[in-house]
């Protein structure tokens, strides 16, 4: 496991692009789609100008793969959509699972009283 920006944070107000995609896929193919993406974003999604930060997550059931992340522009984001070394891995991803993304803005962080 890699952390290579320790410093990815949510922040209400930034004029960043947040990028949600919830992939559903069968229990026993859900690692299989973390390492693919695993793949795509340290080999080539994280290379892109622009690129702030990502956060990969499996639920508990096995049936849903969920990647949150932060792109400091839409511009940058469509950058790199268009970067033909990230599709492979989308078009394979997208054999044996579907997905349903979402661009939003940060409205409101909410953290514990101290």
């Amino acid at each position: 496991m890699s952390n290579k920006n320790p410093t990815a944070s949510i922040v209400e107000g930034n004029d960043g692009l947040t990028l949600i995609n919830t992939f559903t896929v069968t229990p026993e193919r859900q690692n299989e789609l973390v390492e693919l993406l695993t793949l795509a974003t340290e080999g080539s999604v994280s290379k892109v100008a622009g690129f702030v930060s990502a956060s990969l997550h499996k639920s508990l059931d096995g049936t849903k793969v969920t990647m949150y992340a932060q792109w400091r522009s839409m511009h940058d984001y469509q950058n790199m959509r268009s970067n033909p070394a990230a599709s492979p891995y989308l078009l394979q991803a997208l054999e044996f699972a579907t997905f349903e993304p979402g661009m939003y803005d940060v409205v409101r962080v909410f953290l514990p009283e101290k």
